[in-house]
């Protein structure tokens, strides 16, 4: 095994112009369309996280996206992906500010950094992580 083993991520998601706003708006970034692979996923919506295109999933780290798809719910799964940033009390005010929640406010783990625990406009519990 890969010594790091993640390579995609899926949020999903109900109401993906809603999601669209609070991920570009708290993470600073622009999603981008990702049209249906095959005619077995057509009718699903997917937009991507950045990544790197050229090294795709040879690189450190992973791509992901939000997905808007039929019998998948969003929130409350035990999944909690997080996305690193420079520092995280910065991410957790803007979800606040965009319709999200914080259930935990930035939190010392030691050598490792810090983390921020907040959830989605669509009830998705996410995760924030900086070294300062």
């Amino acid at each position: 095994m890969k010594s790091n083993p993640v390579i995609h991520f899926e949020i999903y998601v109900e109401d993906m112009e809603r999601a669209k706003r609070f991920y570009e708006s708290v993470l600073g970034i622009k999603l981008e369309r990702v049209q249906a692979p095959t005619p077995e996923t057509a009718h699903m919506e997917m937009w991507s996280f950045p990544f790197d295109k050229e090294s795709g999933m040879n690189t450190y780290g992973s791509g992901g996206m939000l997905v808007k798809m039929e019998g998948m719910p969003a929130g409350g799964s035990g999944t909690v992906v997080y996305f690193g940033c420079d520092d995280c009390a910065v991410q957790a005010t803007r979800s606040a500010e965009h319709g999200g929640k914080v259930h935990m406010e930035k939190m010392s783990i030691g050598e490792h950094g810090f983390c921020v625990l907040a959830q989605d406009t669509e009830g998705n519990t996410i995760g924030f992580h900086s070294m300062q």
